[in-house]
């Protein structure tokens, strides 16, 4: 699950912390936050016997994304950020 943090100042928190709360409740095992205004892609892993996340990594500009449950999967992270 990829989330995409919303510019606007109001949606922010709706983004960081509401959803997040929403995902972890719906079991999804890892969840990727993608923040341009940080320059930033978190990757979250969820503890299922907490049933919440943690932060397996903040990645910023020039870095590679790194999946904590897919080995193979990463992203650059300068990639993601200025895609049109």
């Amino acid at each position: 699950m990829v989330e995409v943090v919303s510019l606007s100042y109001g949606d922010r928190e709706r983004d960081l912390v509401t959803k997040r709360r929403e995902q972890a409740r719906a079991g999804i095992p890892e969840y990727w936050i993608v923040d341009p205004q940080e320059d930033s892609i978190t990757v979250l892993r969820l503890e299922e016997s907490a049933g919440r996340y943690s932060e397996q990594g903040e990645f910023g500009r020039g870095a590679r994304a790194q999946s904590a449950l897919f080995p193979t999967l990463s992203v650059s992270v300068d990639e993601t950020l200025d895609a049109d």
